[in-house]
């Protein structure tokens, strides 16, 4: 058995090399973390309406979507994007279609969130709504959502976070974020380990700056849920 060479294990010069080309992957990492994060809970919500709706079809719908969604791994559905679509005369650029797929993704998920956070609040609520002549999207953007985000704000932030991490995936696609250019130094400096921490590093502060607001978030809002 070999001896570990702990020295090759992160070569300080190197880091210091390329951390700014790394890090100027963040933009790109961050950007398409917020959008598909918007485009996804507008998808997570509307999907979560079908869903509770009494149209079997609107159901239907959303249940296999759901279902599609949450039963392939995200991986698979990338690649079906970016490299499958073209067999039929779609072509999306790698940007397009991480985009797309993130959005997706995270709508399936955050459609169970919502329709459950919707689903807790009291049908007092309702009842009070129609009382004062409410229409139903009235009720909702005036009286349920404004609850029910109180109620799905912790498990839709753990989803954000799960997303930022989730966009190393894009690299697979050539989408130029902090991952690709990760593995861009490591096949040019022919250390891949050095990069990989340097590049994990850069993740673990963004996804604990996003942490420390999650807990404002839930404080603040906390302060209401009574």
């Amino acid at each position: 058995m070999g001896t570990i060479q702990w020295q090759n294990l992160f070569d300080i010069d190197l880091a210091e090399r390329n951390a700014s080309f790394i890090l100027n992957g963040i933009v790109a990492t961050v950007w398409i973390s917020i959008t598909a994060m918007a485009i996804g809970l507008l998808i997570g919500l509307f999907t979560a309406m079908a869903r509770m709706s009494k149209r079997w079809i609107l159901q239907g719908i959303a249940r296999i979507y759901i279902s599609i969604i949450r039963g392939t791994p995200l991986l698979v559905q990338l690649f079906i994007l970016y490299f499958g679509l073209p067999v039929i005369g779609v072509t999306l650029t790698p940007t397009a279609a991480g985009l797309i797929g993130l959005s997706m993704n995270v709508g399936a998920y955050a459609a169970e969130t919502i329709r459950g956070s919707l689903a807790s609040i009291p049908k007092g609520q309702w009842e009070a709504a129609a009382s004062l002549n409410m229409t139903y999207w009235q009720t909702m953007r005036r009286v349920i959502i404004p609850q029910a985000a109180r109620v799905a704000l912790p498990s839709l932030m753990n989803s954000f976070l799960s997303l930022v991490k989730d966009t190393s995936l894009l690299a697979m696609i050539t989408v130029n974020e902090m991952f690709y250019r990760a593995k861009i130094v490591g096949g040019r400096e022919f250390d891949y380990m050095t990069p990989y921490i340097l590049v994990a590093v850069y993740y673990w502060i963004v996804c604990t700056v996003l942490n420390y607001a999650q807990q404002k978030l839930e404080k603040r809002y906390g302060r209401y849920a009574g």
